[in-house]
């Protein structure tokens, strides 16, 4: 592979990265955002915006570790609910465990100790946790099947269906039966 090959390569790696941390900020900061007028509503202040970032930074490279190991390779056969299901569930129980894990780093900032912020989380918690899940679920839902057309149809195929117009331009899908 020359220096060129693996310059392009980087370089797409990089684009998809960013598109991915792009999507989970907005997805994460909305979330945020919205808890946070919730809770004033309740005099209660909370701004952890950068959480949002630090939790869509990480989940991105998560999903594209889940890329090169190939998440639901034995599903791509199947209609593309199926992995697109399979995926955002996979995903879903990811930011469940950052979530536990990010309650646990916050009891180790107060000096309580990392497994006593986790388990705080899962018992007192749990409500807000399965909550959070379902946003996320319902979020990355077609983060996932664009990812997957994507995958079918071609990533450029479907940048120029959104971005470049043309669609009659792209050829109809062909019939397996």
């Amino acid at each position: 592979m020359s220096v060129q090959d693996l310059k392009g390569k980087l370089r797409q790696e990089l684009i998809g990265y960013g598109i991915n941390v792009i999507y989970l900020t907005l997805v994460f900061g909305a979330f945020t955002m919205y808890r946070r007028l919730l809770l004033a509503a309740h005099d209660i202040s909370y701004a952890t915006y950068g959480v949002a970032l630090i939790e869509a930074l990480i989940l991105g490279k998560v999903i594209m570790i889940g890329d090169v190991l190939r998440l639901g390779r034995g599903l791509e056969t199947k209609p593309l609910i199926y992995a697109t299901l399979y995926k955002t569930t996979v995903f879903c129980v990811l930011v469940a465990i950052f979530k536990i894990v990010e309650h646990g780093i916050k009891g180790l900032w107060k000096g309580e100790g990392f497994v006593k912020g986790a388990a705080e989380m899962v018992t007192n918690g749990f409500q807000e946790l399965l909550a959070n899940t379902l946003v996320v679920f319902v979020a990355l839902l077609p983060f996932f099947a664009f990812r997957e057309l994507g995958r079918v149809l071609g990533r450029k195929t479907i940048w120029d269906l959104f971005f470049r117009g043309g669609v009659s331009t792209v050829p109809p899908p062909v019939s397996s039966t």
